[in-house]
């Protein structure tokens, strides 16, 4: 009983705040002492409203633009220069910022835990962030930088920034240049974030690191992907494009390590948290642990087609040395294809990938993970007929596990066993309203084979052009705590953000 009490009051608690928010139609009034902030997603960011300038200059709530300004004695009417306010009087400092080259956000955000857990806190998001984004062209050369200031009062790392985690408080999310040495090549280096596949929230053929930290507490989904410090080519051609990536120091996904989120710890044979924290090795010097990737795609008709391949390793630690008692990050290569196109009156995707785990290539090893099959089929389709701005989308994902008798001879004693095969269902769905101010959304995880699943439910309300408000949580249920989304059930949270965009 006071586990559910915990959850209708953070939930209520939560609602009130977005009611009140979504009432004030004007944009809200900044908290005492707040600087103006971030706002809504990239797409909704800038506007020409902005904020109402202080009494006494142009355009400000004093200011009569029907009666002007009386020229000084002794200039008549025609004095233009005299009379017309400066045109740089005019610009707000929305306007200088954006003309600058720079947009951003800031936001504040919260969230709570709906279950106890012994091994975290009750608050499970508690911070401020202002993101400033800058990009430039100079005769050709493209520059673009990003990076967070973040302060969360429920890290207690905040001091310790570490750019390879995205801990701390500072995060460098955007740092590269590009430019086009030839006609049918583009050249991106540095600091970037790389997607590929067709999946939505499930990824086969993007190797490339996730932020699952953010993702399981409720920032923005934009967090869902993390950086990679990468050379990226880029080269057309009438038959095929291609796109090659090489990052000499593989900055792996920010992972469950105990510290924000609790886990099913298998060395230890029950759920743990910050009292059992992760800390997988990495290898020393730079080139030790490179990635090599490449796609190669192309259009035919109205179809997309794609084959990938990577060579590098597991962008989550998937060994365990027991001698030394540390994670590690196993070898690992990947090939694969997709095809994405219409389908009836939406939508289809496939895409397959085949996993070779080159530290355990005979499933022999039970501390490092099997090579698999990894399949996923997927459609979306607008509905119309049923409401309007209502979009559905489900996707069926396995992963099969190779020499699964091999796995299983090999276990330990009291080592949970995997299923040969590991299934998904997915289940989006959206639906907006209020002239697409209001949107709803609901995405959705279930697995049959591990009898779990995971819910994300969401509100956002677009106050203005640059204020955005939403309300979200993070569900996870599971019939045992040691499948992948039953291991985090008390990591169950709800969350609600107020962001200002620019």
């Amino acid at each position: 009983m006071k586990r559910h009490n915990r959850t209708m009051i953070a939930a209520a608690t939560a609602m009130l705040c977005l009611v009140s928010l979504v009432g004030a139609q004007d944009g809200p009034a900044l908290p005492d002492g707040l600087p103006a902030g971030d706002g809504a997603s990239e797409t909704e960011s800038g506007g020409a409203s902005g904020p109402s300038l202080p009494s006494g200059l142009p355009g400000g709530e004093d200011d009569d633009a029907s009666a002007g300004t009386s020229p000084p004695t002794g200039l008549d009417d025609d004095g233009d220069d005299a009379t017309a306010p400066d045109e740089a009087d005019d610009r707000t400092w929305l306007d200088m910022v954006n003309d600058a080259g720079m947009s951003g956000f800031w936001e504040v955000r919260g969230g709570m835990r709906t279950q106890n857990d012994p091994y975290q806190n009750d608050v499970s998001l508690a911070e401020t962030r202002l993101q400033i984004d800058w990009r430039e062209v100079f005769d050709g050369l493209t520059v673009q930088l990003t990076g967070d200031l973040v302060y969360d009062q429920a890290d207690h790392h905040m001091s310790n920034v570490n750019l390879n985690t995205g801990s701390g408080w500072f995060d460098l999310r955007e740092a590269w240049v590009a430019f086009s040495p030839l006609a049918f090549l583009d050249v991106k280096a540095g600091r970037q974030v790389l997607t590929w596949g067709t999946g939505n929230y499930v990824f086969l053929n993007d190797i490339f690191p996730k932020d699952w930290l953010s993702y399981f507490l409720g920032r923005d989904l934009e967090y869902l992907k993390a950086p990679s410090d990468a050379l990226r080519l880029s080269v057309f051609t009438d038959i095929v494009n291609a796109e090659f990536v090489y990052m000499p120091h593989v900055l792996p996904s920010r992972g469950i390590t105990g510290r924000r989120l609790s886990y099913y710890s298998p060395q230890l044979g029950r759920p743990a948290g910050q009292d059992a924290v992760i800390d997988p090795e990495r290898p020393d010097e730079c080139f030790d642990d490179a990635v090599y990737a490449m796609r190669l795609y192309r259009r035919i008709g109205s179809y997309e087609l794609a084959a990938y391949g990577s060579w590098g390793v597991w962008q989550t630690p998937e060994g365990f040395d027991p001698a030394r008692g540390v994670a590690f990050y196993p070898r690992l290569n990947t090939y694969g294809a997709s095809v994405r196109g219409p389908l009836l009156a939406g939508i289809a995707n496939m895409e397959v990938a085949w996993y070779d785990s080159r530290d355990d290539r005979h499933g022999t090893n039970p501390f490092v993970r099997n090579s698999e099959m990894r399949i996923l089929v997927g459609y979306e389709q607008d509905l119309p007929e049923i409401a309007d701005d209502l979009t559905v989308g489900v996707q069926y994902y396995v992963e099969i596990m190779a020499d699964y008798d091999s796995y299983r001879d090999a276990l330990l004693p009291g080592q949970p066993q995997a299923d040969p095969a590991r299934h998904w269902v997915t289940f989006n769905v959206t639906k907006q309203l209020i002239n697409q101010n209001l949107t709803l959304d609901l995405f959705a995880y279930y697995s049959p084979s591990s009898d779990d699943a995971y819910f994300r439910p969401s509100v956002s309300y677009k106050i203005d052009d640059h204020w955005t408000a939403t309300l979200g949580g993070n569900v996870f249920v599971g019939s045992h705590n040691h499948t992948f989304f039953g291991q985090f059930e008390r990591n169950s949270n709800v969350y609600a953000s107020l962001r200002f965009g620019f």
